[in-house]
């Protein structure tokens, strides 16, 4: 489908201000400001940061700005459990503390986000496996779907893909895909807000355990699942039974 670019020379600001760049800026800011934590608050962390920091962060997309009330120039950020974990653990930029202010580490905070919700290892391997790639990932719960992928900021382009976060678990119920119905629906959703169905399916080589072998043990593979009408062809000459093999 290609990327929807919001405006005239949108395409040109993204390609003048790669997203890698703009990591890169924020890993070192953050670094370098040792007075910022993430607070473990439920399923969400809450950072206070600074007012170049806020807007990294922001440019980055990571996290949403709350409205709580402002302590001198510092912003608070809520984020998602993914979003925190990929700064703390991939980008080694952020240390979370506890409510009574003890520094995680990255086998505590896995444990304790596997806590919040079981399918965290799965969700987290698909998010990380997309930013390290430099696309932009936020909720996809609007639409129906786990995430939606941007090629850059959402101010400058709309989102590409709708992705699908799917794996396979013993005695898991919730999977999703598993009959034709559930193909149609989706991919007829996708098709009227424009965007391509892509479903990442997480494998495991044994079933994932303890942090320091789950994330070693994943893989995935990548589909995009696009719908193909019959009568779309009926024109040309050919038959569904040409298609069928």
């Amino acid at each position: 489908m290609g990327p929807r670019w919001k405006g005239k020379g949108a395409e040109a600001k993204a390609h003048s201000d790669p997203m890698s760049k703009i990591i890169s800026q924020l890993q070192s800011s953050l670094l370098a400001s040792t007075n910022f934590h993430g607070l473990l608050s439920g399923c969400v962390i809450l950072l206070e940061v600074g007012a170049e920091q806020a807007e990294l962060l922001s440019r980055a997309c990571f996290g949403r700005p709350t409205r709580t009330a402002q302590e001198e120039n510092n912003q608070w950020f809520q984020l998602t459990l993914e979003e925190a974990f990929y700064l703390s653990h991939s980008l080694k930029c952020l240390k979370i503390l506890d409510e009574e202010g003890n520094s995680k580490n990255d086998n505590d905070l896995w444990k304790f986000m596997k806590s919040k919700r079981e399918a965290f290892p799965y969700s987290f391997k698909v998010y990380s496996h997309l930013r390290d790639r430099n696309w932009v990932v936020r909720s996809g719960a609007q639409y129906g779907v786990d995430y939606v992928a941007y090629r850059h900021h959402p101010s400058v382009v709309h989102s590409e893909y709708a992705v699908l976060v799917l794996y396979e678990k013993k005695d898991c119920f919730a999977q999703r895909l598993r009959v034709w119905s559930d193909y149609e629906c989706v991919i007829r959703l996708c098709g009227s807000v424009a965007k391509t169905l892509l479903a990442i399916y997480v494998n495991s080589k044994e079933e994932p355990c303890e942090f320091s072998s789950c994330l070693e043990n994943f893989y995935v593979e990548e589909r995009t699942i696009m719908r193909w009408s019959a009568e779309q062809r009926r024109e040309d000459g050919y038959e569904v039974k040409d298609f069928i093999k």
